[in-house]
């Protein structure tokens, strides 16, 4: 059972009462009562209630779906009252209530509007159906549990900086004419000699051939392997601005991805942390993008150590040719020196190792402070994390480590581009 507003209201005018006698007090709570059972007896049964769901099951994050609520009354008597279909908080849900009307063996159409504010599974909570009489005074309530998921996937902003990585990628192919292409180890065709080309590169068979200087261009290579590894430790939970490191890496990994496969590379996932949380192997060039987005999107950072022992034994495993591997994780010095830098050696020796990390401009700012005690306090702790790092850096860089170092506005691009120039370079 439950009782409305209007109970309450008929009781303090009842009070209103009170000058008059004990006995109008009486009246009016028993009138009051016989009216809650009135109500009670008469509201619709909320068990005869049959409920269904449709609508979308995947959105991205930052983007509205509809989920729709199928309710249908089986009973005999009219259902008239208030519906709450709750969910998780983080899924953004509403309205929060709605009125419903429906006459015995009818179904009705309730539509909740979901703009998640996390990443991940968001999922129904439970529906509550309210349903009075007659008076509006009290009803039936009941829950029923209607299960729904809707899967919101990373929203990919990096996106923005596919058709500039594409049209380099284009260039280095030569699909576009270029008066100097990038280099490569495949052949790809001969052309006249222009300044600025490499003399290295003269075929001098086609140049006596031709009376002219030809050079021989190159186009990077085709089917590489690419491993993109996402540190989820704790260190990945840090906000850098206003989205989490691991966000910022999986936006960045996205768009690795992207350039990636365009390019005719093979793109693997691997997240772990002190478990392996996702991976993804063998997917093909148009599948990759949705497999990646569908592995990244529960993930959430795990309040642990990473295992770098771990990591670097599974990619070991699952990569027995030469690839690239991308490493997302954190510059910070006890991680990287106690954890990572004893089992580099084993990955840098086979693989092409970059190590991604994403740059807080705010510890910059904090160094370059003065004016009163505290700035100058703050400006010291920074300027020791900055060093801390550059020495972190140069460590990895002594052990054939490539860095990337970027705050996260601009770190997806910078990734992608050192991608490209590893490409161009023919070092894939």
């Amino acid at each position: 059972m439950a009782i409305t507003g209007r109970v309450a209201l008929v009781a303090a005018l009842g009070v209103l009462l009170a000058p008059l006698g004990a006995v109008w007090l009486w009246a009016v709570a028993g009138l009051l009562l016989v009216g809650v059972a009135v109500d009670v007896a008469l509201a619709g049964r909320v068990a005869d209630l049959r409920m269904e769901r449709a609508g979308a099951t995947t959105t991205r994050l930052g983007e509205s779906v509809e989920v729709a609520l199928l309710v249908t009354n089986g009973g005999g008597r009219r259902v008239r009252g208030m519906l709450r279909d709750a969910w998780l908080p983080s899924a953004g849900a509403g309205p929060r209530a709605q009125p419903v009307d429906i006459p015995p063996g009818e179904r009705r159409r309730l539509v909740s509007t979901l703009t998640p504010t996390r990443r991940g599974d968001r999922t129904a909570a439970h529906v509550t159906v309210r349903s009075l009489g007659p008076l509006g005074l009290a009803g039936r309530q009941r829950r029923h549990q209607v299960p729904w998921s809707v899967r919101v996937l990373p929203p990919f902003a990096s996106r923005k900086f596919l058709p500039e990585k594409l049209a380099r990628l284009r260039q280095l192919d030569g699909a576009v004419a270029l008066n100097r292409r990038g280099q490569g180890t495949e052949f790809d065709s001969l052309r006249d000699f222009v300044d600025g080309d490499d003399v290295r590169s003269i075929d001098w068979r086609a140049t006596a051939r031709r009376g002219d200087v030809v050079v021989r261009t190159w186009r990077p290579e085709r089917d590489r392997r690419l491993v993109c590894v996402l540190d989820t430790g704790r260190t990945s939970a840090a906000r850098v601005g206003d989205i989490p490191r691991l966000d910022a890496a999986l936006d960045a990994c996205l768009l690795l991805a992207a350039v990636a496969a365009r390019a005719g590379d093979r793109v693997d996932l691997l997240a772990a942390d002190s478990v392996v949380r996702a991976s993804v192997e063998g997917a093909s060039r148009n599948d990759v993008l949705p497999m990646l987005v569908q592995a990244m999107a529960p993930l959430e950072p795990a309040l642990v150590e990473s295992d770098a022992q771990l990591i670097v034994a599974e990619v070991l495993r699952r990569e027995r040719k030469r690839a690239l591997v991308v490493l997302f994780t954190s510059l910070d010095a006890e991680p990287i020196e106690q954890g990572l830098l004893p089992v580099l050696a084993g990955l840098t020796t086979r693989h092409t190792v970059v190590l991604a990390a994403v740059g807080d401009p705010r510890v910059a700012e904090l160094a370059a402070r003065r004016g009163d005690t505290e700035a100058v306090y703050d400006a010291a702790a920074a300027e020791r994390a900055l060093a801390e790092r550059r020495r972190v850096m140069g460590q990895l860089r002594r052990r054939g480590v490539l860095l990337v170092d970027a705050p996260a506005d601009v770190f997806a691009s910078r990734v992608a581009d050192e991608y490209l120039s590893l490409k161009a370079a023919g070092r894939l």
